[in-house]
């Protein structure tokens, strides 16, 4: 593992959980670090940092976070449906959620606004890595996501990394 690359990730995660407090943003991790948060260990490299986060809440975080020196992505899929910032090699994707008519979260913007997310993923723990307490997708979610994104996004391959990440997570949860 890249243990400089993971050490600079956490402490970006832990500015962002930060900056979220302080403006009243809700952020919730995905992806692979969720999964590691939850596991309370790093278990592999990780290229960026997936979170969830409102869409109405969003711009707010992101201005705080080009303040500190992070730059917003020029050309992200949609502004309406993710916000993807980096400085140096550390990288944030922000995929933003907005609600239904039930409150369910759904996605926010572009070619899928609308689509429901998994019932009950923001209903996650917030377990604490590194020192840094941060609220994760809810797991049984998190595997949904995992399992079917190649279905949802007709392209994306099934990726090795995704079916260790769901074992890991079936297991953890037995």
């Amino acid at each position: 593992m890249e243990i400089d690359l993971d050490n600079r990730q956490l402490a970006a995660i832990g500015e962002v959980v930060d900056l979220a407090q302080r403006l009243n943003v809700r952020v919730w991790l995905r992806g692979g670090w969720a999964m590691d948060f939850f596991l309370g260990e790093v278990t592999r490299p990780h290229t960026d940092i997936d979170w969830f986060a409102y869409h109405d809440e969003a711009p707010q975080l992101a201005t705080a976070l080009i303040e500190h020196g992070y730059t917003l992505a020029p050309e992200p899929p949609s502004r309406v449906q993710q916000l993807d910032l980096s400085r140096d090699d550390v990288e944030h994707s922000f995929a933003l959620l907005a609600t239904d008519s039930t409150g369910r979260p759904v996605v926010a913007g572009g070619p899928w606004a609308g689509s429901p997310w998994p019932h009950g993923m923001l209903a996650g723990p917030s377990p604490i890595l590194a020192g840094i307490r941060c609220p994760v997708v809810e797991p049984h979610a998190q595997i949904e996501i995992k399992q079917m994104m190649p279905v949802w996004v007709p392209g994306r391959p099934r990726r090795p990394k995704d079916a260790a990440d769901i074992a890991r997570l079936q297991a953890a949860l037995k």
